[in-house]
């Protein structure tokens, strides 16, 4: 895993200043502490940090193609280099290096942008062709890595990584996107349809852009989604065959490396399966790592432990407090943008345990997503069958009407939360499915902003993006379209923008099996009861894993990293809620309401209402602001 930058003039071909390149490179050097490297030509400068994983001495970056005619820096890995490479190998390419990086190179050489549909891996690269004089850059299929994307005065346009190494470029303009913090109000991150900072893009999953000197650069280009329309045929049986085979193949292809390798193991289904089909594959015990909290009722450390010794691991797990609050800066500074998943604090602390023991750990990431399994996937069919048996003229007065009166229950299971799910019926399914992901519904975020930011947003609301793509998703039922919005917006987003920045801030490289792109459409044809059957998700993959896991594992409720929020700031953090109301970064910019901060931190301290979600979002933006600001 590693750490891209550069710059491409794209107006006038001038010169680059390595010494510029090598600062926004040395921004990431978190992402490659084991080399670094720099190239410039007329027009453009490519920059490298390196975390070796494969090929450890031969595959410095950038790297020239044999003929010299291509450049690349490359941030990923290519899972069937070796088959590619094999292939090329018969069609007259030559190799000096055993690496993946090479093959990327040979792949452009002999089919340009189509090179993209043969590599099966997680990527993020920018490769110079010499004598076509153009920049190609492109993301994997899911956006497991990350790129940004700049215009920068004087008519170029600059790449890194992540933001910070944009941040290192002095030309580089810092002005807040006002419908960012929309976004970011809406979701608890800025997607990727949107940067923190106007001028600022991210290249989106599955996209690539071709970038030419002498020509204005053109808006990025698909050349992979995910589709719901069709189904597989045959029988349960032998779908249930070939998931399980999939899954395998996701596992064993992801255990290349050159270095120590482990997992991370929680004790769900989805790391313990992946483990479970690691041990299946490895001669050697798995290394498994397990993070635990200090509070019985949110540890899962005892469930971790049982698959451990089933399959023999070399288990390593470390009990943490559930008050890591003193992190909050760190955080800001390893996710640049504003980012309010708060589970993001345990992640880090797993990924600092395993950077302990390995250089690459496995992950569970994705199963969900692709093949329903959270618990508002279930929600959703079932208000959708609602929606089916009473037309929207019936349900948006009667169902609109009972959720504007109907008390709010923050404290209670959303089973039992009828005033969400009154509203979610008296809304299409795109806007109800919104109003469950999202922290705050448009009138609560209306009700914290001040003039500035409302006269700046106009009629912008952070659902729409996410509501367009349920609309248009290539899907056939309700539970589709969420999954397709799973996937294409919250997944990169949220989870694998989480699962990069933890464990890059440490130099571990972390692997998601169960998001092989195969396995990921072949759940998108998965007919709906193979998903969710009753009150359980992700069945076909839970049968599939019978002869693995005990049951325990297979169906017990879903918990996840739990961090108490609503503790935290009832106590240590309550002064600096009550600070919030007194930000000048928040309050003197317009963007919000002093009196409504001011509220929603006293009726939070006083237990009227759990406000937490939002207080940890509004600290966040906060601290992301000042680590943005141009004297940081």
């Amino acid at each position: 895993m590693c750490g891209i930058a550069g710059i491409f003039h794209y107006q006038t071909v001038k010169p680059v200043d390595p010494r510029r390149v090598e600062r926004m490179a040395d921004a990431l050097a978190h992402r490659g502490p084991d080399g670094s490297g720099v190239w410039t030509a007329p027009g453009v400068g490519l920059g490298h940090r390196r975390l070796s994983i494969i090929d450890l001495a031969g595959s410095p970056q950038p790297m020239h193609s044999v003929d010299g005619r291509a450049v690349i820096v490359f941030n990923g890995e290519i899972y069937n280099y070796r088959r590619l490479r094999s292939e090329l190998k018969q069609g007259g390419a030559h190799f000096r290096t055993d690496g993946d990086t090479e093959t990327i190179l040979a792949a452009w050489q002999k089919w340009g942008p189509d090179c993209l549909d043969r590599l099966d891996g997680m990527f993020a690269f920018a490769l110079y062709d010499c004598d076509k004089r153009q920049l190609f850059l492109a993301r994997d299929r899911l956006g497991v890595k990350p790129l940004y994307l700049a215009r920068i005065e004087g008519g170029a346009v600059g790449f890194a990584s992540e933001l910070k190494g944009l941040l290192a470029h002095p030309l580089l303009q810092r002005e807040i996107d006002p419908l960012a913090i929309e976004d970011y109000m809406t979701w608890g991150y800025v997607p990727d349809t949107r940067s923190i900072l106007k001028g600022v893009e991210k290249l989106p999953a599955g996209h690539f852009l071709l970038l030419e000197h002498g020509r204005e650069p053109g808006p990025p280009r698909e050349y992979w989604n995910i589709s719901f329309a069709g189904r597989e045929g045959g029988k349960t049986a032998e779908r249930e065959a070939r998931l399980l085979h999939m899954m395998g193949k996701g596992v064993t292809s992801r255990m290349v490396a050159d270095v120590p390798l482990g997992a991370f193991l929680s004790g769900g289904v989805d790391s313990s399966s992946v483990v479970a089909l690691m041990s299946e594959a490895s001669k050697q015990p798995v290394t498994t790592c397990s993070i635990g909290f200090d509070v019985e009722s949110v540890d899962e450390t005892t469930h971790a432990r049982k698959i451990a010794e089933l399959f023999a691991t070399d288990h390593h797990e470390r009990i943490v407090s559930a008050d890591q609050f003193d992190q909050i800066e760190r955080l800001a500074g390893i996710f640049d943008e504003p980012f309010a998943d708060a589970s993001a604090l345990p992640t880090l602390r797993v990924c600092e345990l395993a950077r302990e023991h390995v250089t690459v750990a496995l992950s569970g990431d994705g199963a969900d997503e692709a093949l329903g399994g959270y618990r508002r996937h279930i929600f959703q069919m079932r208000e959708e069958q609602a929606r089916k048996l009473l037309p929207r003229s019936l349900r948006e007065p009667v169902f609109g009407a009972l959720g504007k009166v109907w008390p709010k229950a923050d404290w209670a299971p959303r089973a039992l939360r009828a005033k969400t799910t009154l509203l979610a019926l008296a809304e299409s399914g795109e806007a109800g499915y919104a109003r469950a992901l999202s922290i705050l519904p448009p009138d609560l975020r209306s009700n914290l902003y001040g003039e500035v930011l409302l006269r700046e947003r106009r009629d912008y609301r952070g659902e729409h993006e996410f509501e367009r793509l349920m609309r248009e998703a290539p899907a056939r039922t309700g539970l589709d379209r969420a999954q397709y919005a799973d996937l294409k917006f919250w997944l990169p987003g949220d989870i694998l923008t989480k699962t990069d920045r933890t464990s890059m801030a440490v130099g571990l490289e972390t692997r998601e099996p169960l998001l092989d792109h195969r396995l990921v459409e072949f759940g998108a044809r998965l007919p709906q009861r193979e998903r969710i059957r009753g009150v359980t998700g992700k069945w076909l993959m839970k049968r599939a894993m019978q002869k693995y896991l005990p049951e325990e594992t297979l169906y017990r409720p879903k918990q996840g990293f739990v961090t108490p929020l609503a503790q935290w700031f009832r106590g240590p953090l309550s002064d600096r809620a009550r600070r919030i109301a007194h930000s000048k970064l928040l309050t003197d910019s317009g963007w919000f309401d002093r009196k409504s901060l001011a509220r929603l931190a006293d009726d939070h301290i006083a237990g009227r209402s759990d406000n937490g979600r939002v207080l940890w979002q509004l600290l966040m933006l906060e601290q992301s602001l000042k680590h943005l600001a141009p004297s940081s």
